[in-house]
């Protein structure tokens, strides 16, 4: 199945450039362009792609808002990747508060962004799970962590620690001596407790409950 994609971004030369590498690539397409945040929100409700690689700074409404304004009223919104000059910027940990699935560099290499792509389109791993930790410990809220915990059993509670490690569900079942379909099965509860679009937003969550911790869990 081709993976549809919409590209947003504001500088005319970086949307041709994404559009080239993508369209190379067996199996994905770019079915739609957008130079603000606005424009992004109107092409991906009428063009319904299954990725959107949105700039995190655009005019009119930024790459937030406007990330926030599909998740909140699309019913099958599209996987959002975030992208950014910074790989540090408060801007993009907001990002993906709101919903988005991870970020790109825009130095990135084209390897990345494919891979990045193929793997948000399958929603079955964290992007970039270093990166979006150091996120989380420098900007997350951390409050609550008892109100997020009572919410897991103790083995959901084990699987989601080792989420925030960035661990696959076969590392995860390894780790716990269990069988894979096991940890699928925690993970799709975990998600479903904390009202998590998938596994970025539930590591988010637990930064932001106080669950995980720079320094660690509680």
């Amino acid at each position: 199945m081709t993976v549809r994609v919409v590209v947003a971004d504001d500088e005319r030369l970086v949307r041709g450039a994404l559009r080239a590498i993508i369209g190379a690539e067996p199996g994905l397409t770019v079915v739609g362009e957008a130079a603000t945040g606005a424009e992004a929100v109107s092409v991906v409700r009428e063009l319904r792609p299954d990725v959107v690689l949105m700039d995190v700074r655009m005019p009119e409404v930024d790459g937030i808002r406007a990330t926030e304004q599909l998740l909140r009223t699309m019913a099958d919104p599209p996987r959002v990747i975030v992208v950014t000059t910074f790989e540090n910027d408060a801007y993009v940990y907001e990002a993906l508060r709101v919903g988005a699935s991870g970020f790109l560099l825009k130095r990135a290499a084209a390897e990345d962004l494919v891979g990045a792509i193929r793997l948000v389109a399958r929603s079955d791993s964290l992007l970039f799970p270093a990166a979006v930790r150091a996120l989380a410990a420098r900007h997350a809220r951390t409050a609550r962590a008892g109100t997020l915990r009572a919410r897991l059993t103790d083995r959901e509670a084990q699987v989601l620690r080792l989420m925030a490690e960035g661990l696959t569900n076969a590392e995860i079942a390894a780790r716990l001596t269990v069988g894979a379909q096991t940890v699928k099965t925690h993970v799709a509860a975990i998600l479903a407790k904390l009202h998590a679009r998938d596994r970025t937003q539930a590591v988010i969550a637990a930064y932001e409950h106080g669950f995980v911790t720079p320094g660690g869990v509680v």
